[in-house]
């Protein structure tokens, strides 16, 4: 390590600190380790099972003045905009001190939407403000007038329940306690939410404590050189990527499904994505896009612009350091009043994190499939099916039984779809849609017996559910669950019940997603992609999660990746035949399926992708 003196304009007897590459090595992992921790403490001390099991959190890292510096094992549609969280909190407050910290799930202060709170704690060393630590989850209630946080139909956030901008809930490492009190007043679950928020507190102090101590033993000097050396290289490795890539223009549209009362012919998606190897500068340009719609499946500008860089980010390496300086590479054009670009104030978004973004996310990852291979991928699965429902209502066996039980809510994440097929790899089972990037975590059906009165009598893989291709996209997931006691209400909005994953570069589409009902006399309907319905012990719902979307000519994956799917279960033996041209044979020895090479050389000889 060296020192030099300061640039000028740099303050009057001060050095920077310059960093030698193995500590910079050094300082990155430690700030990985340090998200970990905070990452492990949140999901441990949290009480709701969408936090504890399913895992829908991410913490991260910012500097002071508002640049992304650290994730590690985060959501992608939580931290991607991070940025945008902490920069109203300067703007509102000129008094920011330490052993403050700060609450925000508002849509128009830089949030997702309003179900993520996101805190955020300013950390001090000697005095001078040098990080953000921010920790965000996704909370079972929030106050909305019905037990859910995805309300499509409401058309203003005055709709979605409490919103709290930017506010200021802990002082000198104390809550406020009138802020505690009036969120505790307007939730239903109040107990769960504030062991969540404390969960939310530890996870942002147990940071604030680590990165205090890596300022006293590297000094604030060589740390601040660090992050400046960390962005550059951010940066450094953006451009040689981007420069890496063929020039051109190309554009991807796909369409949200209708949703009654708020879209009713659908939402059509359009992304135009440009690559400038010569500038080394990649643009989205989103702005060609619908206005916003009567409803809450706006997005929000953290959101919108969160979509479009992790489109990008999922072509290219993903060992690229994911801070400030590899995103300044990525230019991003968004409309104002647009449903996939800034919201027009008072607009609903409570449904900003999930469907329309993944349609965004998919759009733009899958224009590089245009460039042509190995590039692109085909659109991941779309879902929020029954598998993902918000669930709620009242154990009569449990807590006190003078007022009839113990109220619940929690979103569970029994099953979901998986991603699409891309060069090389086929999807990835249980990976959830784009916004989630395989982050989050199928809830333990046991745990969830064991938590609320219910019962799954299924879960499984959903035969032929994912695109065919090369490379399949994954299969979704479809299962039944009922309540054991009591009357349950179920909330969900699902997408890819008429348009599903679509796939690329000659790759199958994906089944579509579905939801059911199962009366008390065992007859079945199917339900609309957007509502609710409360069932009894002797009525269920069931659910089907699409897949992903596959890439590549079917005809042209290789016989044995076939035959595995078929003795997993993923895909039927006529579909191997039909779609792949690979016929499989039961095979008693083995008690399965095998290859017959004859007949499969037989039907693949006179194919052609066009055929």
């Amino acid at each position: 390590m060296a020192t030099r003196n300061a640039p000028a304009g740099g303050m009057a007897g001060e050095t920077v600190t310059t960093i030698e590459p193995f500590l910079l090595s050094v300082l990155s992992s430690r700030l990985s380790a340090i998200v970990r921790e905070m990452n492990a403490t949140l999901m441990k001390s949290s009480r709701s099972a969408v936090i504890k099991n399913a895992r829908d959190f991410s913490c991260g890292l910012l500097t002071y003045d508002h640049r992304l510096l650290s994730v590690e094992d985060c959501i992608p549609i939580h931290i991607t905009a991070l940025d945008l969280t902490t920069k109203p909190i300067t703007e509102f407050f000129d008094d920011i001190r330490e052993g403050d910290a700060f609450i925000n799930n508002c849509p128009y202060t830089g949030n997702t939407h309003h179900a993520d709170m996101t805190l955020c704690v300013p950390v001090f060393c000697d005095g001078e403000p040098l990080f953000w630590t921010l920790a965000r989850a996704h909370h079972a209630d929030i106050g909305a007038p019905i037990p859910t946080t995805y309300l499509p139909e409401a058309r203003t956030i005055y709709e979605e329940g409490i919103h709290l901008p930017c506010v200021r809930i802990q002082e000198g490492f104390k809550d406020k306690a009138d802020i505690i009190r009036m969120c505790r007043m307007k939730i239903r679950v109040s107990d769960l939410w504030y062991g969540d928020y404390q969960a939310q507190v530890g996870a942002c102090r147990v940071g604030e404590r680590r990165l205090k101590e890596l300022c006293d033993r590297y000094g604030r000097a060589t740390v601040k050189a660090f992050i400046e050396e960390w962005m550059a290289y951010g940066e450094r490795r953006m451009i040689a990527e981007v420069r890496s890539l063929p020039k051109g223009t190309w554009r991807f549209e796909t369409r949200h499904d209708p949703v009654p009362n708020v879209a009713e012919d659908g939402i059509p998606v359009r992304v135009t994505l440009s690559i400038d190897p010569d500038e080394a500068m990649i643009t989205v340009d989103a702005t060609d896009n619908v206005d916003c719609v009567p409803g809450g499946l706006n997005l929000t500008e953290a959101t919108a612009l969160a979509a479009c860089r992790i489109g990008v980010f999922y072509n290219l390496d993903p060992d690229l350091p994911h801070n400030e300086g590899s995103a300044s590479r990525i230019r991003i054009l968004l409309k104002d009043g647009s449903a996939l670009g800034r919201p027009a104030y008072p607009v609903g978004t409570s449904v900003a994190t999930t469907n329309l973004t993944s349609r965004l996310i998919t759009a733009v990852a899958s224009c590089f499939s245009q460039i042509g291979e190995p590039h692109g991928m085909g659109e991941f699965a779309y879902s929020q099916a029954l598998g993902e429902a918000v669930i709620s209502g009242t154990d009569p066996t449990q807590g006190d039984l003078s007022k009839g039980g113990q109220p619940y809510v929690n979103q569970i994440f029994l099953g979901y779809g998986g991603s699409a097929g891309l060069s090389g790899y086929d999807g990835w089972l249980l990976s959830g849609a784009g916004c989630d990037g395989g982050q989050m975590s199928v809830d333990s059906v046991e745990i969830n017996e064991a938590m609320y009165p219910m019962l799954v009598e299924e879960r499984r893989v959903a035969v032929d559910s994912g695109g065919p291709g090369e490379f399949d996209g994954a299969p979704g997931i479809a299962g039944t669950y009922r309540p054991l006691v009591g009357a349950m209400t179920v909330y969900w909005g699902s997408d890819g019940d008429i348009t599903p994953a679509r796939g690329v570069r000659g790759g199958g589409d994906a089944a579509t997603s579905g939801n059911w009902h199962r009366n008390r006399d065992g007859a079945v309907t199917q339900l609309v992609t957007f509502g609710d319905v409360t069932i009894g012990p002797d009525e269920a719902v069931l659910f089907r999660a699409c897949g992903g979307g596959g890439y590549g000519d079917p005809y042209a994956r290789a016989p044995e990746r076939v035959l595995r799917s078929v003795r997993r279960g993923w895909i039927s033996p006529e579909r191997a035949r039909e779609v792949h041209g690979v016929v499989v044979r039961p095979s008693p020895a083995i008690g399965g399926w095998d290859l017959d090479e004859a007949a499969t050389a037989e039907r693949r000889a006179n194919h052609s992708p066009s055929s």
